[in-house]
């Protein structure tokens, strides 16, 4: 099935954790490298189809990934109407068709293969991106690529010793106040007012210079999980 985008106006559904082989990517007229993305011959056919039968001419797909480069990525692809395009978009020239990548996904989508195969109940379209989950920064990333980047990279590694996670919730006042919610050993913790000021707060207001404020949504209330009560 394909999953909901923030763009095209239905969505296609599809096994995530199972495989597409375009040969031909192009931005900006300029070839793309090949290891970004495959859709192979057989997903081409079935996708091809769908389209033809959603009586919209010039209809494409929207490749993108959610939450990239955290434990909850989740690959989406997508119906695109003509004109539904974004601008950035990266354009995958297909066997009847046009695939439009997301331009802040693309580093996310480095070998990834998207395959259709038939089974006894018809058939399965999967998609796999390996490097989905891992985090990544590049010079233009935008503050929630940044923030994620440290959470995922550096802080929740160190947490997972104590059983704990966080994750950015949400972005307020122009991406100035980050939003975090505490997970696992971490959530009820007596000791979170100190991980979130001396620890958490202090590395992303460094790493992450755009940031003036950190803020803790997390319901404390419930210690089951707590590592120190």
């Amino acid at each position: 099935m394909f999953s909901e985008s923030k763009k095209p106006s239905a969505a296609l559904g599809f096994l995530q954790g199972t495989m597409y082989s375009m040969p031909v990517f192009l931005f900006a007229g300029v070839p793309m490298r090949e290891n970004y993305i495959t859709v192979t011959e057989s997903a081409q056919e079935y996708l091809l189809d769908l389209l033809s039968k959603q009586d919209s001419e010039g209809i494409g797909v929207r490749i993108f990934v959610e939450k990239p480069g955290t434990p909850s990525a989740e690959c989406c692809m997508a119906y695109c109407p003509q004109g539904e395009q974004e601008p950035t978009d990266e354009v995958v020239q297909c066997n009847g068709f046009a695939a439009y990548l997301d331009q802040a996904s693309v580093p996310y989508l480095e070998d990834a293969v998207v395959d259709y195969s038939k089974d006894r109940m018809g058939g399965q379209l999967t998609f796999r991106a390996p490097k989905s989950k891992v985090p990544k920064i590049s010079d233009d990333a935008s503050v929630e690529e940044k923030i994620n980047y440290v959470l995922y990279s550096e802080i929740n590694p160190q947490l997972a010793a104590h059983g704990g996670h966080i994750e950015l919730t949400e972005l307020l006042d122009d991406d100035t106040v980050a939003i975090l919610k505490f997970g696992g050993g971490c959530q009820g913790c007596g000791m979170v007012d100190v991980t979130l000021k001396e620890g958490v707060e202090k590395t992303l207001l460094e790493r992450v210079p755009e940031l003036k404020k950190v803020t803790d949504e997390t319901d404390h209330t419930v210690t089951e999980n707590a590592f120190y009560k």
